[in-house]
């Protein structure tokens, strides 16, 4: 089913703004029903969960998201060390706090979906519900000297020459039969930042932040919770073994990919917005 089944017009977004600490984080929210809160990756901004898709929204649920701390029209904090999963926990709580949410679903992708673990284990009677796109966290932080030269490269980059320097950081990652899309994609992302410079001490800092210790605390989690992954083909960045992995240990847990051949599923919004509302529907999940 195509989320244009209904061609009703939706109402547009209604914007918001949250003071957390010294960062004012822009977001929006749209739709009436269960709140869905999107948490986005690191670069991207609050499109890239469903990518603009409105079908949850035409399926009744509403949909609140916001830009991350320094990401698109989000405030930058003063202290540039202030990235890493604790900050985003708190800026999360701030949101569901000012919005008046006092349980959700928390659908994430990469960065946001490790920010979302780590809420729903600090909190999880605001919990409904789980959606991890593209999990990339293991359970400690990343230690591995040549992939956080890797993020400096980009950081430095990004400092330098915005855009332009990130991409030719980011040149070595494109290979492979979708390099095009993804250097594509990379760049329209990138593009919806106020300060896309504002984003290099994140590129420095999350990378080395521990979301939670100890991949076994994933037994822990008590919502249900979908997994969207992505073969290594199309994104090599985000293992598919990592959500596998995440599929075996979460008590409650069910885990989709796209078929083989096939473009990453977590870059298709309508996908995954019906992957959502199926998996919410089968658990009977509501606020």
């Amino acid at each position: 089913m195509s989320d244009l089944s209904n061609t009703s017009r939706l109402p547009d977004p209604t914007p918001f703004a949250v003071q957390a600490g010294d960062v004012t984080l822009r977001g929006e929210r749209s739709g009436a029903g269960p709140p869905i809160v999107l948490l986005h990756g690191l670069t991207a901004t609050r499109r890239y969960v469903v990518m603009g898709s409105r079908l949850l929204e035409r399926r009744g649920y509403e949909l609140i998201s916001y830009d991350a701390r320094a990401h698109g029209e989000s405030g930058s904090p003063r202290d540039s060390a202030a990235f890493d999963y604790a900050d985003l926990l708190s800026d999360l709580e701030a949101v569901l706090d000012s919005l008046e949410l006092e349980r959700v679903v928390l659908a994430g992708s990469s960065m946001g979906a490790a920010t979302a673990i780590v809420f729903a284990l600090a909190r999880p009677e605001r919990v409904a519900a789980l959606v991890q796109a593209t999990p990339a966290y293991t359970g400690s932080a990343y230690t591995d000297p040549e992939g956080l030269a890797s993020w400096d490269r980009l950081a430095d980059g990004l400092a330098r020459d915005g855009i332009e320097g990130f991409m030719d950081a980011y040149a070595v990652h494109l290979r492979g039969r979708f390099a095009e899309s993804i250097e594509r994609l990379t760049r329209q992302r990138l593009s919806l930042h106020d300060d896309v410079r504002a984003l290099a001490p994140a590129l420095r800092v999350v990378p080395r932040s521990a979301a939670f210790n100890g991949i076994q605390r994933l037994s822990e989690l008590a919502a249900p919770t979908l997994i969207v992954a992505s073969r290594d083909e199309g994104d090599p960045t985000h293992p598919l073994a990592v959500a596998e992995d995440y599929a075996r240990r979460i008590p409650v847990a069910e885990l989709v990919v796209e078929e083989p051949g096939k473009p990453p599923l977590a870059w298709r919004g309508a996908h995954v917005s019906r992957a959502i509302a199926a998996f919410l529907a089968d658990h009977d999940v509501h606020s």
